[in-house]
């Protein structure tokens, strides 16, 4: 009856660590992927001015856009990763979780990650760029 109880208060633990570690990273996870798009906006600031002067086509400067989004996130203390091209900005956050209930049953930290992409915009009522709809 005593192992009964013991595998019963593991596994009630277990399952409650689920629940409220669970929850701690879901929460986590929308600040990362906040965090994310807010950086990878950031980024897409970063226009290839002289090929817009010359031209007027909209396409960033990948090195400014690859700074911009970088700084962003060094100023929010934040780890991450950011590719960009011509035509946007990904920004990939990765948060690790200290877990609440879950270190009971080895499992101190949980890792989760936000992505989002940005892309700049030509114009208030013609954006133009991908993802755009005309």
């Amino acid at each position: 009856m005593t192992a009964f109880f013991v595998v019963l208060t593991v596994a009630l633990i277990s399952v409650t660590g689920l629940v409220v570690d669970g929850g701690l990273a879901l929460n986590r996870k929308a600040a990362a992927i906040s965090l994310a798009a807010e950086a990878a906006r950031a980024g897409a600031q970063g226009l290839d001015l002289e090929t817009y002067r010359s031209s007027g086509i909209v396409q960033l400067d990948r090195a400014a856009a690859r700074r911009r989004a970088e700084q962003y996130l060094a100023g929010s203390g934040a780890q991450g990763t950011v590719t960009a091209t011509a035509a946007m900005v990904t920004v990939t956050v990765t948060v690790a979780v200290a877990t609440q209930l879950l270190g009971i049953v080895g499992v101190d930290t949980l890792t989760v990650t936000g992505q989002a992409t940005a892309a700049p915009i030509h114009g208030v009522t013609a954006p133009s760029g991908p993802g755009a709809t005309r």
